[in-house]
């Protein structure tokens, strides 16, 4: 069952702060990766692209945990556990969006080599629970 993130915590992931996106290796292991991230009403949208480590490890287990720091307030962080959902669907679209919100620029503009990348997939984080402090 899904759970509501908290109006701050919505704020600071509204704001362009990067979270880190942790996937489960095949091992068992953590594998972390540092994203751009969009909400979508209490869900999150990462984008990532076919072949990659996180995609290929949410394939195989959709669990995932999100952590926000937000910039400037050390003592203030979140926890985000969730399931995850992949699809191609608005891959482009997303990727464009998260560009113009952390860049400025349309995806292309910010990254001239990106009509080489692999095909675009959407991660949706559906929170399942969150914990933290100062902004939870």
């Amino acid at each position: 069952m899904s759970v509501a993130l908290p109006e701050p915590l919505k704020s600071v992931l509204d704001d362009r702060t990067v979270v880190t996106l942790a996937t489960i290796q095949p091992d068992g292991s953590p594998q972390v990766t540092p994203v751009w991230v969009l909400r979508d009403g209490d869900d999150l949208l990462i984008s990532t692209t076919v072949d990659r480590r996180k995609e290929k490890n949410l394939r195989r287990d959709p669990r995932a945990t999100v952590s926000v720091l937000p910039d400037g307030d050390p003592y203030s962080y979140a926890e985000i556990r969730g399931t995850v959902t992949l699809t191609t669907d608005g891959a482009g679209e997303l990727i464009d969006a998260l560009s113009r919100k952390y860049t400025g620029q349309s995806y292309a503009d910010f990254n001239p080599a990106s009509a080489l990348d692999d095909p675009r997939v959407v991660v949706r984080v559906t929170p399942v629970r969150v914990n933290g402090q100062g902004i939870v």
